[in-house]
């Protein structure tokens, strides 16, 4: 797997590719960070958490299609991060009420 760095509108977003499947991930936390506009990782890491569980009880295959990987946190530590595909993201980005999503949608990363 390569660590590949990706931006959005000038915010770094964590995205890795898997060379054998031809697969390319990217970081939950930083997507919603992105489309929240919230000023660090504790509040987009917050809004995820409350995301997450209300998709579960909606019954959603949404989080169970993300996986976790340990990536470079801001603090330089290794730690897990839920990571999804571009397509599960395409539709995590349509559960999130924002005028940034347009954008990703169409291709912004």
């Amino acid at each position: 797997m390569k660590i590949l760095p990706a931006e959005f509108e000038s915010q770094s977003i964590r995205h890795v590719y898997d060379e054998a499947t031809k697969t390319g991930s990217f970081s939950v936390i930083d997507i919603i960070q992105v489309l929240t506009q919230q000023p660090d990782y504790q509040g987009a890491r917050k809004y995820w958490k409350v995301l997450k569980g209300r998709l579960a009880k909606e019954g959603s295959e949404l989080v169970s299609s993300c996986y976790q990987l340990k990536l470079a946190a801001a603090d330089g530590k290794q730690r897990l991060t839920d990571m999804a595909t571009a397509q599960t993201l395409l539709r995590l980005v349509q559960s999130v009420p924002s005028p940034k999503a347009e954008p990703i949608k169409l291709g912004g990363l």
